[in-house]
């Protein structure tokens, strides 16, 4: 459809993010107005001393009051990546941590960095219309500078739980994951997930995207939370780094 023809109103904050509960002390969120492509799962995790806040959405709608976080509590927002599916709500949170090769991109948010004009260049970007009245065609994303670089091997620790960083570069140079030894959960982004992975954006690059799969091929976790869609097995992963390596042999 054009865009802005035919968008179903919605007025209120509440119903714009959909929530389900994974497991104890463990939140997805989702947009379900918004494309498909740019509908990026959001994880909100709750710890003993801090809670951590895994990708943001598009910062359509403000996502922290719907995280329920009680009053005073600490929260920690890490990015996956700077794409604008991931990175959209980052602004609202003081703690933001990411990975330093992107850097300039949450600094500045542009669109050579967060990809934010191929939202705005959807025929169909929103269902329907933001309580903020915010538009897909004038989309911006407010700058919103990291204030703790992570690289591999650096942890997070909520107090009951310490999540470990993994580098993950391909779908994008700066990707990273976080890996709770304990549970054995992954959280990929963009990494890795169900559906059609995405190499061929700006900043992506194969050859590096072939080495991370290689490393997935061997990971042994028991569930991976990706950036898009449900949660897989760590086999299903295992098995989809395989396939993207077959497809790719080409690649140098």
């Amino acid at each position: 459809m054009p865009w802005g023809l035919s968008l179903t109103s919605t007025t209120d904050p509440a119903t714009w993010f959909e929530k389900t509960t994974l497991a104890a002390g463990l939140t997805r969120l989702i947009e379900p107005f918004v494309h498909k492509f740019f509908r990026a799962n959001i994880f909100h995790v709750v710890g003993r001393d801090a809670d951590l806040v895994i990708d943001s959405g598009m910062g359509l709608v403000p996502l922290r009051p719907a995280l329920a976080i009680p009053d005073g509590k600490p929260v920690i927002a890490f990015a996956t990546h700077a794409h604008a599916d991931h990175a959209g709500g980052l602004f609202e949170f003081e703690e933001r941590l990411g990975h330093a090769a992107e850097a300039e991109g949450f600094a500045t948010m542009d669109d050579a960095f967060t990809l934010a004009h191929f939202f705005r260049d959807l025929p169909d970007a929103l269902t329907a219309t933001p309580p903020t009245g915010k538009t897909a065609v004038s989309y911006a994303m407010p700058p919103a500078p990291l204030t703790r670089f992570l690289d591999e091997g650096d942890t997070i620790d909520l107090g009951d739980r310490v999540l470990e960083v993994l580098h993950l570069p391909g779908h994008s140079p700066g990707s990273i994951g976080l890996l709770d030894q304990k549970s054995g959960e992954l959280f990929a982004g963009d990494a890795i997930y169900a559906g059609t992975l995405v190499d061929d954006v700006p900043g992506s690059d194969r050859a590096v995207y072939r080495r991370t799969m290689a490393r997935l091929a061997t990971l042994e976790v028991g569930v991976v939370h990706g950036g898009h869609n449900a949660a897989i097995d760590g086999p299903a992963m295992q098995a989809i780094a395989r396939g993207y390596l077959e497809a790719t042999t080409d690649v140098a």
